[in-house]
């Protein structure tokens, strides 16, 4: 059985549902806001450039669009030099009263990740660039742990190829004790790279880490989805990463699109009957919706795991 179920009227979202002009609606964060759902999405503009916009729900399945982009890449002061070919992939994270939104900064040196934040979703503000070139995919956890923040990234490099990393911050702005900590598997559903996806959530067994991997085939790369699982009190210890994928493109708006062949997750939001909604993007184009029993999930990783290193 499919541990995700997907929804029956995906995509959810497309740039039909958009009231202003854009090519693609994808890679979306999304949270709870009293009794709403938000979904900060990405769209390409048609110079090519992301932007974020904002949408609403009462469910978490039908979803309406603002009139305006919520976040664009700033044009003057420190930000407008990093952000001056787009930004891209939010992801949001409830802590201390406000949500902190991660996102990736693209321009001429590269891709880093920015730090803003909003307490009602009526506008941001952008706190700091948080990683030099070329990080990608942070996500904060949702508490702290010893006092500090914590995050996960995926550093873009062969070095160390394309691997999870864990570190440390006092203040969200600088960060430290690095480690890496979860890499992908040769020969694997993920040997080619891997990144953070969603926010981890929190369940009685460990920190639930729902991340993306990338196949090498000869007709290019496939992003599936995967889930690992960290020690509720120390998440750089990894208790354990599961063998096989959660989801694959197989729909054809996920077969077929900006980028074929890929799932792309930077949101999900854990309900109060042990289930979940994890949101991805199809093949860069639609945004879709599916469900999954957090146990199921957890037993993956319990039961079923691969090597973390």
């Amino acid at each position: 059985m499919a541990l995700v179920r997907r929804y029956e009227k995906n995509p959810i979202l497309t740039k039909k549902d958009v009231p202003y002009e854009v090519a693609t609606v994808h890679n979306a964060g999304v949270t709870r806001y009293n009794d709403e759902y938000i979904m900060l999405f990405r769209s390409h503009t048609l110079n090519g450039r992301s932007i974020l916009g904002l949408a609403r729900s009462r469910d978490g399945f039908s979803f309406s669009v603002e009139g305006k982009p919520f976040m664009e890449p700033e044009t003057s002061g420190l930000f407008a030099e990093y952000e001056a070919f787009g930004i891209e992939d939010p992801r949001i994270t409830f802590l201390d009263g406000e949500y902190l939104i991660t996102y990736s900064a693209y321009s001429r040196h590269g891709v880093r990740t920015g730090l803003a934040r909003t307490a009602d979703w009526e506008k941001a503000e952008k706190i700091a660039l948080i990683t030099e070139a070329d990080f990608r995919n942070v996500v904060i956890f949702p508490e702290k742990f010893n006092g500090l923040y914590a995050r996960l990234d995926r550093p873009h490099t062969e070095t160390s190829p394309w691997s999870i990393w864990i570190s440390y911050s006092p203040d969200l702005k600088y960060w430290g004790d690095a480690r890496r900590i979860i890499r992908p598997e040769p020969y694997h559903w993920d040997e080619m790279k891997i990144g953070p996806g969603a926010p981890p959530v929190r369940t009685g067994e460990g920190w639930l880490h729902i991340y993306h991997g990338v196949f090498r085939t000869m007709d290019g790369s496939v992003y599936r989805l995967g889930v690992a699982l960290h020690d509720l009190e120390d998440p750089s210890r990894v208790i354990g990463v599961g063998d096989s994928w959660i989801l694959q493109p197989e729909d054809p708006c996920e077969i077929t699109g900006y980028v074929h062949n890929v799932v792309f997750t930077c949101g999900v939001v854990p309900e109060n009957d042990d289930t979940i909604k994890i949101y991805w993007g199809g093949a860069d184009t639609v945004m879709c919706v599916g469900t999954a029993r957090i146990s199921d999930l957890v037993e993956l990783c319990l039961h079923h795991s691969r090597n973390a290193m």
